[in-house]
């Protein structure tokens, strides 16, 4: 698992009987992260693969695939992981990442999804989990869930909401894909 922030993506899935065996280590680029505290506390190891001691996105990309198969991950499950991954990961692990977006991809991709959501008016918004390819945002979509924006609604609320359906679904698609029951065939998603 890679994470950079505070970890709630995180501990749904530790949380989940079903998933926290086969997390084999949480990875984050800032040492402060307390995803990392959370892995720890439920048992998991933890390392810190810094971004400034790397050059290029390129070296930092191969060393954090390192780090994942020096711990046997066999897949890559983003949970709030802010870098951006290059090719070399993604081709270390072939249809074995999976992201999660505080949007309705391909609408909104980025940092700023659910600001920029609401400045475009949107009337709903919404989660989606899709596999990882080299660009940002990007890749075959899992699943998605909608939530409804109200006209009262700031970046806080939404995301609040948004936040909810992600904790949901989150811990559905990982079960399935941890199990075996969710895969990427030749650029589709293979959903048993």
């Amino acid at each position: 698992m890679l994470a950079s922030g505070s970890g709630t993506n995180l501990q749904t899935l530790i949380d989940d009987p079903d998933v926290k065996g086969h997390i084999a280590c949480v990875v984050s680029d800032k040492p402060s992260a307390l995803a990392l505290e959370r892995a720890r506390q439920g048992g998991i190891p933890a390392e810190v693969v810094s971004w400034g001691k790397h050059g290029s996105r390129e070296l930092f990309s191969i060393a954090l695939a390192d780090v994942v198969e020096k711990h046997g991950g066999k897949g890559v499950i983003l949970a709030g992981f802010m870098r951006i991954l290059s090719k070399p990961f993604v081709d270390r692990f072939p249809g074995r990442v999976i992201n999660i977006h505080p949007s309705l991809l391909p609408s909104f991709p980025g940092r700023r999804a659910v600001e920029d959501a609401l400045s475009h008016g949107v009337k709903v918004s919404g989660v989606t989990v899709h596999f990882v390819d080299e660009q940002v945002d990007h890749g075959p979509i899992i699943a998605q869930r909608a939530v409804p924006v109200r006209s009262d609604d700031t970046v806080e609320t939404l995301h609040a909401r948004v936040q909810e359906e992600e904790y949901q679904l989150y811990p559905e698609v990982v079960r399935a894909f941890v199990d075996g029951r969710l895969g990427l065939v030749d650029g589709k998603v293979v959903w048993d």
